[in-house]
């Protein structure tokens, strides 16, 4: 029987499922539009800059050097040493360029009886993070460094947490070499909370000693808030012998001038759990143009 054999309620119903299913089927076109452009458009929300980068533009003028990291795009830094300010002095100079500092590195002397000085001034400053970049050579000789780190990291992440920051540790490439058969950055994971200590896991040294980033993004998922993004040209020759210091010798360059694979990487940065991507080179030729480079790629970079 056609419509127009019966009636007007007939037209009703037809124009209430019509209407119905048009509704339907414009959410779901919705849903999968949006389910789309994400899959298209992940990027890194956010994108700071290690200081580190350009410390000896920070000693001379440190407020003029704040202000040139923000010209160059970036919102977020991250500090390596204060320059005999105070918290509440570098917490003026932020505000005043329009940045904000998510973390710091604190060397490992600084683990113990300064650490509630740390504490107290990264909670000044309005710092989400406090990292421990490295441990010197000297200590590393010490057949039981590692498992004495794990538990100093773990008693400096309990201190941390009750002050609400998170504790993380910096890699470079020697926990990546093997002592007594294991490799220590393993270790490191193992012994330490994975609540108290997180991992800013430096994306061109684990790639300089041969080591798989996307392994500990699968094994040890959501422990890498943080991630230092430097490329390389070439890798180096990594030996277990001597105080091998690649930030000097190694051919570091901008950000995606290399051959480290950053779509790749950062596609797993879900699993991962990064929430900050920071930026660094150890020996720019030119800094600033060296950090807007690498700005530039990273806000571009879509996986």
């Amino acid at each position: 029987m056609s419509v127009k054999d019966t009636g007007k309620q007939p037209q009703g119903i037809n124009r209430r499922t019509f209407l119905e299913a048009a509704t339907a089927v414009t959410a779901a076109t919705l849903l999968t539009s949006r389910a789309g452009w994400a899959a298209a458009e992940h990027r890194a929300e956010h994108i700071g800059v290690q200081l580190y980068t350009v410390r000896d533009a920070m000693k001379e003028d440190f407020d003029g050097t704040l202000a040139k990291v923000a010209a160059a795009g970036y919102k977020e830094v991250e500090f390596a040493g204060y320059f005999g300010r105070t918290g509440q002095q570098v917490r003026a100079s932020l505000d005043k360029a329009g940045l904000t500092a998510p973390s710091t590195h604190v060397q490992y002397d600084e683990l113990d009886d300064k650490f509630p000085s740390v504490i107290e001034t990264s909670k000044t400053i309005g710092m989400n993070y406090v990292v421990c970049p490295w441990i010197p050579e000297e200590l590393r000789k010490s057949p039981d460094i590692w498992k004495q780190a794990a538990a100093k990291f773990n008693h400096c992440g309990e201190q941390c947490n009750k002050a609400g920051l998170q504790f993380a540790y910096h890699n470079h490439w020697f926990e990546f070499l093997p002592v007594e058969g294991k490799l220590p950055y393993d270790a490191l994971l193992k012994e330490c909370d994975a609540n108290l200590v997180k991992m800013e896991m430096d994306l061109c040294w684990i790639t300089a000693a041969g080591a798989d980033p996307v392994k500990y993004f699968n094994l040890y998922p959501g422990r890498f808030p943080l991630v230092h993004v430097k490329d390389l040209k070439k890798r180096p020759t990594i030996t277990p012998g001597g105080p091998q210091n690649f930030g000097d010798t190694v051919d570091l360059t901008e950000v995606g001038s290399g051959l480290i694979n950053w779509k790749s990487l950062f596609a797993r940065s879900g699993k991962a759990g990064i929430k900050v991507y920071i930026v660094e080179h150890d020996h720019p030729k030119a800094p600033f143009e060296s950090i807007k480079t690498s700005y530039d790629y990273m806000s571009k970079l879509r996986w």
